[in-house]
């Protein structure tokens, strides 16, 4: 028997994937927030690069460390925004789009009064002087 034909001789049945799929513990982050992190992480893989060039040239004595060591400065600042967008976008991302459904929320509360209005025409919202002074309102 050749080298090649060796394997012919296994059963197909016996044959098992080389993987197997499981259930990812967290949901995938969205789009906008993935991209603000992906550049973010590369922002802060040049800083810090940046940062042992800087190193290394400073204990040189090169002639060079000066200007590396003020662009590290700036990527610093550059890094920081990085993260900064990551969060920002990702606030951003629930607000518009993360519906958040608790017992104590707004909408669950305005939909119950709904239903309520519903079934019974004659309830009506409580009397303004009942709910208190309007949001904004000086007290």
């Amino acid at each position: 028997m050749d080298a090649v034909d060796k394997d012919r001789d296994i059963p197909a049945h016996g044959v098992r994937p080389l993987w197997t799929e499981e259930p990812a513990r967290r949901r995938r982050l969205p789009d906008p927030v993935r991209t603000a992190a992906v550049r973010s992480v590369i922002i802060i893989a040049v800083t810090l690069v940046e940062v042992m060039v800087a190193l290394l040239c400073t204990l040189a004595g090169s002639w060079s460390a000066f200007p590396v060591v003020l662009a590290t400065v700036a990527s610093t600042v550059v890094a920081t925004w990085g993260v900064l967008d990551v969060w920002v976008t990702r606030q951003v991302w629930r607000q518009r789009y993360g519906v958040v459904s608790r017992p104590s929320s707004t909408a669950r509360e305005m939909r119950r009064r709904e239903r309520a209005r519903e079934a019974d025409p004659t309830v009506t919202s409580r009397p303004a002087a009942e709910r208190g002074p309007a949001r904004g309102a000086a007290a």
